[in-house]
């Protein structure tokens, strides 16, 4: 038993010892560098021991946002002899410049960090140089394979560990406590809609963009792609203009113009005040306390027009006689009803507006929010209304990641009566009006376009420049797919030349991919 005694503390102490001793070499050989700049009394983030951070992934298991071993230079000024010849040594490895290099090692610091992420073979050659004074390390730290690639969505991971902008920012928390996200964006979908809004900035010119995919049934986002956008790797050299950083998709208000009009005709129609074949005789304009409202192009159009025709041809004065058949205050309701005066809940920095001064206003400015100007929305909260046009009444929270989907309470805002007859009008949109290059041989596709003038930021009125958006749902009477296309200011006259071709791409290409079965032969 003594024996046993003695081997038990004996054993305890050797393996002490060797715990010891392999912490000892870690610290004094493999990160020894590291210790003597902290030696120096260095205090930098940038060398400060981070808990590895959880991953981020999209839904096929592709890598969105990864860690990494990063390899950095960095000097000990006092210890550099030749400060010079050091300079110019380093010159010839980092490919900075000379005076540069000089000015990083000639600081009063006991720590000058000259340059991080260095390549393979820059390492290489350091350490082979053995220079005074100038230390090569490594540290774990974030890394976006996928570099521009949905960059507005992610955002990134700031010097200091903490995550700033898109998911990094909304799931901080989270993620730094090690747990990975598993989105719901598949990247082939992605990927194609990311070139689309490229193309389209060759094509007409964009100021921005934005491509949102969703599954109108539960919300899921499938494809939430923004242009411009940066590389989250260097996210330094963007930061001159922070606005890059922002998903507008969630982050910018702005005015839909007649995307809006199924929303007036979701009110009138759950109210029993119109069918999709009442009519009224189309006046060209109207006045409304001194203001005169009429159609795209000044356009007047004969005889008996149907609600029908009205989304069919976009008539300004048509949406307007459907707000009129009810109560302002009734109109005010299903706006807010559909979600507009509150976030949508996804999982993303997210603004929203109170649309005051469409509430505390008169007559005109509920007439012009029935066509969609004078009320400011996002993106995010326009898509959520049309899921519930099409998964039939139900307000559902849009989300991106699968793995900490949160629990909802489902709101039923629409009769399964009303969005019936507004998705057959909604057909006819793409059947017989201006969504017709939306249309795909053997579907039904539910759509609308919308071209709104943007206000002059900071003065009254309105500019030339325009939004386009065009949103569609299909196969339109068993929606699998939900599709928002919004371009800012392209150089053509409308939507129904602009987004409304990218649509027909995305869907023929997402219909092909998930191979959906037709609606017809």
């Amino acid at each position: 038993m003594k024996n046993l005694r003695e081997n038990l503390i004996f054993s305890s102490i050797l393996i002490f010892s060797v715990l010891l001793i392999s912490r000892l070499f870690f610290l004094q050989i493999l990160k020894g560098n590291y210790y003597r700049a902290l030696s120096f009394g260095i205090h930098n983030s940038f060398l400060e021991n981070v808990e590895k951070r959880g991953e981020i992934f999209f839904s096929g298991g592709e890598p969105l946002a990864i860690n990494r071993e990063y390899f950095f230079v960095f000097a000990i000024p006092k210890k550099i002899k030749e400060k010079e010849k050091t300079a110019r040594v380093l010159n010839e490895i980092l490919n900075l410049s000379e005076n540069e290099i000089l000015e990083k090692i000639k600081e009063d610091k006991n720590f000058s960090l000259i340059k991080e992420k260095l390549s393979e073979e820059e390492v290489e050659k350091i350490k082979n140089l053995n220079l005074p004074g100038i230390f090569v390390e490594s540290k774990i730290g974030r890394y976006y394979p996928q570099k521009n690639l949905a960059s507005n969505l992610v955002g990134f991971v700031d010097a200091e560990g903490r995550g700033r902008y898109g998911l990094e920012e909304y799931y901080d928390e989270i993620l730094k406590k090690g747990k990975n996200l598993i989105l719901t964006i598949d990247y082939r979908i992605q990927y194609q809609a990311e070139k689309l809004l490229e193309k389209a900035k060759e094509n007409f010119e964009i100021e921005g963009g934005q491509i949102i995919v969703a599954e109108p049934n539960s919300g899921k986002i499938i494809a939430f792609a923004n242009f411009p956008n940066f590389d989250p790797n260097s996210y330094k050299e963007f930061a001159k203009n922070l606005e890059v950083f922002k998903n507008p998709g969630t982050q910018n208000l702005f005015e839909p113009g007649s995307v809006f009009k199924p929303i007036t005709m979701a009110a009138a129609l759950e109210e029993g005040k119109i069918t999709p074949e009442t009519s009224y005789r189309d006046p060209g304009e109207i006045k409304i306390d001194g203001w005169t409202i009429r159609n795209y192009g000044n356009r007047v159009y004969p005889g008996q027009i149907t609600m029908r025709e009205v989304l069919e041809k976009s008539i300004n004065t048509g949406a307007v006689f459907a707000k009129n058949q009810i109560e302002n205050s009734t109109f005010l309701s299903y706006i807010q009803r559909f979600g507009f005066f509150e976030k949508t809940g996804i999982d993303l920095p997210e603004v929203y507006s109170e649309n005051r001064q469409l509430k505390n206003g008169g007559e005109v400015n509920f007439a012009t929010a029935s066509f969609g100007q004078g009320i400011a929305i996002t993106p995010i909260q326009l898509l959520r209304a049309y899921c519930a046009i099409a998964n039939g009444g139900k307000l559902v929270s849009p989300y991106l990641v699968e793995n900490f989907k949160k629990e909802e309470n489902l709101r039923k805002i629409l009769s399964q009566k009303t969005v019936s007859q507004l998705t057959s009008m909604l057909v006819s949109v793409i059947e017989n009006g201006f969504g017709k290059r939306a249309k795909i041989p053997g579907y039904y596709i539910a759509g609308k376009t919308g071209t709104a003038l943007q206000p002059k930021f900071g003065e009254k009125g309105y500019s030339e420049k325009t939004w386009q958006t065009f949103l569609g749902y299909f196969p339109a009477y068993n929606p699998k797919i939900l599709i928002l296309v919004k371009l800012d200011n392209p150089k053509t006259k409308t939507a129904e030349y602009s987004a409304v071709p990218i649509f027909h791409e995305l869907a023929d290409y997402i219909i092909r991919l998930y191979q959906i079965p037709p609606d017809y032969e």
